[in-house]
């Protein structure tokens, strides 16, 4: 079988698999097109009946943000004596996560050449801030592109220091330049500083005595929107002091969602410690569940002795409340 009988052609929002011999198909998945913002497959498998599946292919996209598909899908079988088409009822905002969600089962189509045609109307995705699922083609490139510009825009603002009006000093010495404003809108507390007669906004400067200049440098970063993986990840401990501090609940919640991600033996306890301070639930349950559920709290022993000699009383009365409860569950 040559490469081509896999091929699936397309054109704007049209797509087209032609199968040249249907009753040879005991199951064949087509290779994959690109139909908005999706790869795709189509797949048939024979018994006594013929099931076509159109699906999405599984990447983090499809994880977080689905596709809400409406489309016209028809099937024309083609003989040496006859054409037959049959068409299907027309799918409209069908979520599509895998390849269970749309199964067409047909009785009549057995042999010779089969063209299967789809011709997508709409393809929705939800926001990732929620609210209603909005097409792709009408508006959701521009919305992108316009979101990408301006972030790329404001962190040229704060790396060529345009027009900057405020002056951030960190704790060994260095400073950056930036923008009231932006810090305003960002922080409810540089608000405050800002729109009342304090020190900072009489000297146009802020002094943050607890941050290098390098974790000044990354939070402010992230605040911009310039955001820099590797520097986030080597900064996490000192930008969720700075989010509790500054209010940028945003911030703060993606640390808690990294911590969560790399815990091992070496960080459990500091993750703990870190997860009391500044009341994070899921990552002090997750610190929890690892060294009580898992056994981990045997595998650090020492460490552990010495954490609860310098830990306060009541994060140490709910370790113990944990043990307890998952020893009565035996």
């Amino acid at each position: 079988m040559n490469e081509h009988a896999y091929r699936v052609e397309t054109t704007q929002r049209l797509a087209q698999w032609r199968i040249e011999n249907v009753a040879s198909c005991t199951y064949r998945k087509s290779d994959p097109f690109k139909v908005g913002l999706w790869n795709w497959y189509l797949s048939v498998a024979k018994n006594e009946q013929l099931f076509v599946k159109l699906f999405p292919e599984m990447c983090n996209l499809t994880r977080k943000q689905p596709p809400i598909a409406s489309f016209n899908i028809k099937f024309v079988s083609v003989s040496s004596s006859s054409r037959k088409t049959v068409a299907h009822p027309g799918v409209c905002d069908k979520l599509l996560k895998n390849s269970d969600d749309f199964v067409l089962v047909l009785d009549d189509l057995s042999s010779g050449r089969l063209i299967i045609d789809i011709e997508f109307l709409d393809l929705k995705i939800l926001p990732s801030s929620g609210g209603e699922p909005s097409s792709i083609w009408s508006n959701y490139h521009i919305e992108r592109r316009s979101m990408n510009t301006t972030l790329a825009s404001l962190g040229q603002m704060l790396t060529e220091a345009i027009h900057t009006d405020i002056t951030i000093n960190a704790a060994d010495g260095g400073s950056i330049s930036a923008h009231r404003a932006i810090l305003a809108a960002r922080s409810p507390v540089f608000r405050s500083m800002f729109s009342h007669n304090l020190r900072e906004k009489e000297l146009s400067a802020v002094n943050i005595s607890d941050m290098s200049f390098e974790a000044c440098r990354a939070f402010l970063n992230y605040i911009y929107g310039n955001f820099r993986p590797e520097e986030f990840l080597s900064h996490r401990l000192a930008l969720l002091h700075a989010a509790d501090k500054y209010g940028v609940p945003d911030l703060k919640e993606a640390c808690h969602e990294s911590l969560l991600e790399d815990m091992d033996a070496s960080n459990v306890l500091e993750r703990l410690q870190t997860a009391d301070l500044y009341c994070l639930p899921r990552l002090k349950s997750g610190c929890m569940r690892y060294l009580v559920n898992f056994g981990k709290i045997y595998e650090i022993r020492d460490e552990f002795n010495a954490f609860i000699d310098t830990t306060n009383r009541d994060l140490i009365a709910e370790i113990f409340q944990e043990i307890l409860g998952f020893w009565k569950g035996f």
